[in-house]
């Protein structure tokens, strides 16, 4: 039997956009999509429409909520907040560990949150590049078996959708998964080997960033 995960990065941020956001925001690590990360968002919905996903896992970060949820609402599915697929807690990003909004506020925002699920895997603060691949890899491939031989979609931030891509298929993602902006991963199950397909395909996109951002 074979599988498919999809492992997709959030749309653009409202921060990327207005960086002056940032300093009067009352959760300042926790931006929105900008206008345009919408319509990113929904471009990607329209382009897994027909690829047969059966569970749909976010971060619990609100960019990757909101991307998750143009696609959930798409395929009709309810969106699984995963903590083991959250941004890279970096200190040198962060001076503290980030503040999101609880579960219940995203909630009542996002009535597709399905509050009958339990994250898998924890992510705590501060992290190295290392811990964050190794858990971010952890989770791909918790949640890849747990839900077989379902299809199911990942979505992330740039550091989380690169160290999810090596939990499946190894180290060979670090060169080659180009994890921009709303781009998309697929990871397929032959056998007993994970092929990696798409390595963080934009076809999508009508509109793609020309430098890669993790921060």
């Amino acid at each position: 039997m074979s599988q498919i995960v999809w492992i997709a990065r959030h749309a653009n941020r409202l921060d990327f956009v207005n960086p002056d956001w940032f300093l009067t925001a009352e959760r300042r690590y926790d931006p929105p999509l900008s206008d345009d990360g919408i319509t990113q968002a929904q471009q990607l919905a329209k382009r897994l429409k027909r690829e047969k996903i059966a569970h749909i896992f976010a971060s619990p970060f609100l960019r990757t909520v909101q991307t998750a949820n143009a696609v959930a609402q798409v395929v009709d599915l309810p969106i699984k907040l995963e903590t083991g697929l959250s941004e890279w807690l970096n200190p040198a990003w962060m001076t503290e560990e980030p503040e999101r909004l609880s579960i219940p506020a995203l909630a009542e925002l996002f009535s597709r949150i399905d509050i009958s699920y339990t994250p898998r895997i924890a992510a705590k603060y501060p992290e190295t590049r290392e811990k964050v691949w190794e858990r971010s890899g952890q989770t791909a491939r918790c949640l890849a078996a747990e839900f077989f031989p379902e299809n199911i979609l990942l979505v992330g931030h740039g550091v989380s959708v690169v160290g999810g891509t090596i939990g499946l298929v190894g180290e060979i993602a670090k060169t080659e998964v180009k994890a921009s902006l709303c781009s998309l991963v697929k990871v397929v199950l032959q056998g007993p080997e994970w092929l990696l397909e798409l390595k963080g395909d934009t076809s999508h996109l009508t509109q793609v960033e020309e430098v890669i951002r993790f921060a």
